[in-house]
């Protein structure tokens, strides 16, 4: 499998098992509390399986950043959560910094 799409595989499924931690109440609904355990487990997995081609810094940059940033994507869009000018431009910044690490050739 292609490891930039298993790594947007870890990228997902961290992000769901993110917004599913909001949605478990504090671990106390039962659906969302398991999202979370299955979304973290499927993170975890496909990132380990990517770091056996991609450098650690590379796949964890841009894991951790687009997780970050569509992080607070889904609280803008499903939890209701404000969006305005310094959040959107922490977006963009940490986008732009996953792309700069991309570009850097650290391949």
């Amino acid at each position: 499998m292609n490891h930039y799409l298993l790594l947007m595989v870890a990228i997902i499924s961290e992000v769901f098992a993110s917004s599913m931690l909001k949605a478990s109440a504090g671990f106390k609904k039962l659906l969302p509390s398991l999202g979370v355990v299955v979304g973290y487990v499927a993170a975890f997995y496909a990132l380990s399986k990517t770091l056996q081609t991609l450098p650690i810094g590379v796949a964890y940059a841009i894991w951790a950043g687009l997780g970050t940033a569509l992080t607070a994507i889904v609280g803008i869009l499903f939890y209701k959560e404000k969006m305005n000018a310094t959040k959107f431009a922490g977006i963009i910044l940490i986008i732009g910094g996953v792309i700069v690490l991309n570009l850097s050739g650290a391949h």
